[in-house]
């Protein structure tokens, strides 16, 4: 049975597995140490550094992207090895982002892709057999697998079950059941009475004879005999389960040990649970991210302390191909996750939470508790934000932003960020990459209410700014009434190559010293939606994070060159960009080929393996492909073409008929059904080099 409090529950979980992968990735070996944490640190009770922006993390982007495969294979039946194994590759850009890259024989995971990209299927990907013990054993086998937990409550021998499959994509022995008993405790902490009890679940889904669970039985024994010191407890496990016994890299037999001792040790508290784990080194963030999604389900929202909570916001950023995706709003995530574990459970989810999931768009209704769906400020010094039950429109809850004291020529803007960029974030982590979640030509609209004490009236203006420019762009100003709900509606203007990468409201008022404005607003139902259309101007474009914004490659050289983008590759490669549920949509774009003989746009992609690409192909020819994980002729047409000529093609997508127009006449069109949405990107299915100008798109 699916609990009451089920969608609160996962939301918990998931900000618990955030912070403690936070604050455990600054101390990540092999640099630090236990004995050099505590000697630079001491007792952790905080972030120990303030990120502007988190960058992504391998702890999470497996998690996200791998769950995938719910979506896209295993829609009305349990989950396989086989079709988690095609979400790694489906999502994974080699070489690249998602895990650590970090050699075949070195890195499982690296070593794991290899073997897949190769057509070793999934579970012989990640065997002993075919990897050796020592790579099998690694810790990846318990990091990617959380969600798992999370889709199946209260049913943890099932939630194991599917955690080894997961991790059996690279993983195998201890590294296997590392997996089945983590999800195994997350599925458990749904509705268990102590942390023990969670523990003793997730034994039961392993065998008694392993040395996971002699671990895991014997760091509870030096508890029961020691229950103050987890020091104390940590020493003992680097002298008789430490690094030095085990080989690799990062073995998950010391850090499953480091996992027991924080959930016993930090009994059942959030914050002091991944303050441990963090504290005793080896895999920090792992460790952390593991025990903080256990204990986040097991305590709920009310366990989660404002100064680990609010730095997160709400927000994550991944690394995977598309970033569309890679922007990942919390709270709409957990409703995703909410709704997979009512589909499995074979029980259908609430009404309020099948309305207040709206795929491909943004939709924040600020109706779980302590929500901010990554809202933020300006000027923090004039306002104040947090979520509400005072005043909603719908449902219970809202955002409540406090303006304070406010005189003409001050004003601040409460603004979602729908893109990032390098300047956003103070690190390389993982390699993050962008596309816009928001475009021209979209509609926004919100609920406003507005509660003015003091001061003369309140102006209340929609913006957008520019990405590159920094440009803040007024819309419109809308007319609030004092003491009543308003509807703003707004649409985004022409951006000229340019993104968007705040949208809001600005907020100001003409009083004067003397009758300054004091008061708050309520938002309520942010949404934005619809067709866009726009132009990605390369000239406005740069190299950020391996990357020309706002693509994410997989292999190839793509580079700006005289306001056009060149790629290079010695056999394939493709680029993505735009939303990851776009429908009907086309793409124009100038083509001039230089070497080589296939030269493509791709339409609807799902993935680095779904999706379709059309364009110059072959010799006097131009063909339309489907690829799904294989490439498939659908159709083709004499064309005569040759290099260093400059063609206008347009590739479109509208229901099933896909077309391609060269120099505005269609010269080939055919009919498939198979991927109904998916992003847009340009590539190469063999060696050459192509090079792209200005993009339009409309869809």
């Amino acid at each position: 049975m699916i609990p009451n409090n089920y969608l609160e529950k996962v939301y918990a979980g998931f900000l618990g597995m955030n912070i403690g992968i936070r604050i455990g990735a600054p101390v990540e070996p092999p640099v630090w140490s236990f004995d050099r944490i505590e000697k630079i640190y001491g007792n952790i009770t905080e972030y120990i550094k303030p990120y502007k922006n988190f960058a992504a993390d391998d702890d999470v982007n497996g998690p996200v992207y791998f769950l995938r495969a719910l979506n896209d294979d295993a829609k009305n039946r349990d989950i396989t090895a086989e079709d988690i194994g095609k979400a790694w590759l489906n999502y994974t850009r080699e070489g690249v982002g998602m895990f650590w890259w970090g050699g075949e024989g070195i890195s499982t995971e690296h070593t794991a892709f290899l073997n897949l990209k190769n057509g070793i299927i999934a579970p012989k990907s990640g065997s002993t057999e075919t990897n050796g013990i020592i790579l099998a054993e690694q810790i990846g086998g318990q990091i990617f697998i959380d969600t798992w937990g999370l889709v199946l409550p209260n049913d943890y021998k099932k939630a194991a079950d599917f955690g080894e499959k997961a991790a059996s994509v690279s993983h195998d022995g201890n590294g296997v059941y590392g997996a089945r008993f983590i999800t195994g405790c997350i599925s458990k902490a749904f509705e268990a009475d102590s942390v023990i009890s969670i523990i003793q679940a997730g034994l039961e889904t392993i065998p008694k004879d392993s040395t996971y669970a002699s671990i895991v039985r014997d760091v509870i024994r030096f508890y029961e005999e020691n229950p103050n010191n987890f020091r104390k407890c940590m020493h003992y496990l680097i002298e008789n389960w430490g690094y030095d016994k085990y080989l690799g890299v990062c073995h998950i037999i010391p850090n499953a040990g480091v996992c027991v001792l924080s959930l016993l040790y930090g009994k059942g508290d959030l914050s002091r649970t991944v303050e441990i784990a963090t504290m005793c080194g080896w895999d920090t963030d792992c460790n952390a991210g593991n025990v903080g999604i256990i204990i986040g389900v097991y305590q709920g929202l009310e366990g989660i302390k404002d100064h680990y909570r609010k730095p997160i916001n709400d927000g994550v950023v991944l690394s995977g191909v598309s970033g569309y995706l890679n922007i990942l709003d919390i709270p709409t995530y957990a409703k995703e996750v909410a709704l997979h574990g009512y589909r499995l459970a074979g029980e259908e989810a609430p009404r309020v939470l099948t309305n207040s999931f709206k795929e491909g768009e943004l939709f924040f209704d600020f109706e779980l508790e302590g929500s901010t769906h990554n809202f933020r400020l300006s000027n923090p010094n004039k306002f104040f934000i947090k979520n509400t039950d005072v005043k909603s429109y719908s449902g219970k809850r809202s955002l409540e932003v406090t303006f304070d004291r406010l005189v003409k020529g001050i004003s601040g803007r409460l603004y979602y960020k729908p893109y990032y960029r390098r300047e956003d974030f103070d690190d390389e982590r993982y390699k993050p990459t962008f596309a816009p979640q928001l475009y021209t030509g979209q509609n926004v609209s919100l609920d406003i209410f507005l509660e003015q004490w003091e001061g003369n009236e309140i102006e209340v203006k929609s913006y957008i700014r520019k990405s590159c420019s920094k440009e803040i762009v007024i819309i419109q100003e809308h007319k609030l009434v004092n003491n009543q709900w308003s509807k703003m509606e707004f649409d985004i203007p022409e951006t000229d190559g340019d993104f968007v990468d705040e949208v809001g409201i600005e907020i100001s008022s003409q009083s004067d010293l003397e009758n300054r404005a004091l008061g708050r607003v309520f938002v309520d139902n942010f949404r934005a939606y619809g067709k866009s259309h726009y132009t990605i101007d390369f000239a406005k474009q740069n190299t950020e994070f391996l990357c020309v914004t706002p693509f994410a490659h997989n292999n190839g050289k793509w580079y700006l060159k005289d306001n056009s983008l060149i790629c290079e590759c010695d056999s394939e490669t493709s680029s993505y960009s735009g939303n990851y549920f776009a429908k009907d949509i086309s793409v124009e774009v100038v083509v001039s080929a230089f070497e080589g003989e296939s030269h493509k746009l791709i339409l609807r992609a799902q993935g680095i393996m779904r999706g379709y690409y059309l364009g110059l192909s072959g010799e006097n020819e131009i063909a339309i492909y489907k690829n799904d994980f294989g490439l498939k002729k659908l159709a083709s047409a004499s064309f005569i073409w040759s290099n260093n000529k400059n063609y206008l093609i347009r590739a479109e997508a509208k229901g099933s008929l896909i077309s391609i127009t060269i120099d505005g006449k269609t010269c080939l069109e055919c009919n498939d059904d198979t991927f109904a949405y998916g992003m847009f990107g340009l590539g190469l299915l063999e060696k050459g080099k192509t090079k792209f100008g200005n993009i339009k798109i409309v869809g």
